[in-house]
């Protein structure tokens, strides 16, 4: 059977957050707004074996301002082929942004699924002390589907699991805001998680592109 493949160029989404409306408290006045952002992270299981990558090429709007990956195997299910990430200020604006290239996972391969790639990709946010936004970008992807205009959270399964379960779900424009809903946001371009029902021969998470705002600054640790 021949595998889905969806080729998309430039596809560029937007994404938002409210701004909570409870009072700031701050006696020497609000912290600068904060933004940072990562290539990816990768913390799959599958036996006996934990493979972890922490976040690849950070940046930090308070440092660092910038990283690279030239990217490489991790274990022998996935591969980033380098990649960069940006952050700073302009003013009171807070920027991060992490783009990659060339991602492909053949874990699902394993398991009579898909092999899993996405050509380029890229997350963004920005934010002041009116909220965040959101933004993500990529091209060509193999092993799934989306639709021409795809919605914030768009999230799909890879079926063949055991009793009808899914090998994986993905979502597509991912953004994860709190509740109640405070003006940050994380944005993922892509977050792949394993057997989500539980139960299955891996379990995990796998992000493409991770740009985090913060309109109020660092929380401080009590």
């Amino acid at each position: 059977m021949r595998k889905p493949v969806s080729r998309l160029l430039s596809v560029t989404m937007l994404t938002g957050a409210l701004v909570a409306g409870g009072p700031a408290v701050a006696s020497a006045g609000p912290a600068p707004a904060t933004a940072a952002a990562s290539v990816g992270s990768l913390d799959v299981e599958i036996g006996d074996e934990h493979v972890v990558t922490g976040e690849l090429a950070p940046c930090d709007v308070d440092g660092p301002l910038s990283a690279k990956t030239q990217g490489g195997s991790v274990g022998d299910f996935a591969r980033f082929s380098g990649g960069e990430s940006r952050c700073g200020r302009n003013g009171a604006v807070a920027i991060g942004e992490a783009a990659g290239r060339r991602f492909e996972t053949t874990l699902l391969k394993r398991f009579g699924g898909p092999v899993i790639k996405v050509r380029s990709f890229m997350a963004k946010c920005s934010t002041t002390e009116d909220g965040s936004l959101g933004y993500i970008e990529f091209g060509d992807v193999t092993g799934f589907t989306v639709p021409e205009n795809i919605p914030q959270n768009y999230r799909l399964t890879i079926p063949g699991g055991k009793a009808g379960t899914p090998l994986a779900s993905l979502t597509v424009n991912e953004t994860v805001t709190p509740t109640p809903p405070d003006g940050s946001l994380v944005t993922h371009m892509l977050h792949i998680k394993l057997f989500p029902q539980g139960g299955g021969p891996a379990k995990g998470d796998i992000y493409l592109g991770t740009a985090r705002c913060d309109p109020y600054g660092k929380k401080p640790t009590p």
